[in-house]
């Protein structure tokens, strides 16, 4: 009876989150996400951010290279579960954040995926990305990834609407894409992360996708706002041209599909959207839903 007791304790869905990087693209709509579900969350800042933040989250300041500060942060606060979503610049803190996680006895490490499927990378932020999920596994601190493709809302950038009044492709365009809402993928990650046992959870990957679609199907709903133009390069006077070009010309081979597999050059086994279902009932938005796009 003893044992019984203890086994169901253990696979009770966790109860207290921390979240770092909540910046407002998508770590401050986890923070809400949480937070609807009357769940203590704290967020971890850095001691020179002013971010406003939502009602309700307890903010701590912090150094997050400073591995005993977070820890003690993390051990005062009984977080059970702690959330990356820190951008480029700041993954590398990521290490020492996991190392004060496994310190403070964290159950679960959700890292900054949230894009496209990262194992087996080997260059630039999958690399990066890649070798942080090896590194948790060797300090057996378990682990939470979540691929949702690109963001519905970087169309525009990666398209370069607004600066060219054109929906720019570079290439053909005719490479399968999942695109994911900003908000769907907040509010998935709340969701399985306080209803789901943490045998579901640990060493786990949730592939997403709100729409699958091409760049020349995606411009389409532009029609009569944005005219399709195909290119070989992005016009060098478009701000971060070379950004944009880099990311199209990498989706042309496939990666930006989230049931990819990297290693094997194709899509994988765990289907492109195949984690969706898990969050009963949710209607997951289109593109044209999530960008409003009226025709004129």
């Amino acid at each position: 009876m003893a044992n019984t007791t203890l086994t169901s304790a253990a696979e009770l869905p966790y109860k207290s989150f921390a979240v770092v990087g909540a910046g407002p693209t998508l770590g401050v709509l986890i923070v809400s996400a949480l937070l609807a579900r009357n769940v203590p969350v704290i967020v971890l800042i850095r001691p020179s951010s002013t971010r406003e933040l939502p009602a309700g989250a307890q903010v701590v300041p912090v150094d997050y290279t400073d591995v005993s500060a977070v820890a003690s942060a993390l051990r005062d606060h009984n977080v059970d579960v702690l959330v990356s979503t820190l951008a480029f610049a700041g993954l590398s803190a990521q290490t020492p954040l996991a190392d004060a996680a496994k310190e403070a006895g964290v159950k679960l490490f959700v890292p900054s995926e949230f894009g496209t499927p990262t194992e087996g990378g080997t260059e630039g932020i999958l690399l990066l990305k890649s070798q942080l999920a090896a590194y948790l596994k060797s300090i057996a601190l378990p682990c939470a990834r979540v691929y949702n493709g690109v963001f519905s809302e970087f169309v525009p950038f990666i398209a370069a609407i607004h600066e060219t009044k054109k929906f720019l492709i570079v290439g053909k365009g005719n490479t399968p894409i999942s695109y994911t809402g900003v908000e769907d993928v907040a509010g998935f990650t709340a969701h399985v992360l306080t209803t789901l046992s943490p045998s579901k959870l640990q060493d786990v990957t949730f592939r997403l996708q709100g729409q699958r679609g091409t760049m020349s199907e995606i411009a389409k709903l532009y029609d009569g706002v944005a005219p399709v133009e195909y290119v070989d390069a992005i016009p060098s006077e478009v701000p971060a041209a070379q950004v944009r070009e880099y990311l199209q010309t990498k989706f042309e081979t496939g990666i930006a599909s989230s049931g990819w597999d990297l290693v094997a050059g194709r899509e994988g086994e765990e289907a492109a959207g195949s984690s969706n279902a898990l969050w009963e009932g949710h209607q997951w938005k289109t593109v044209k839903e999530v960008l409003n796009i009226q025709r004129h």
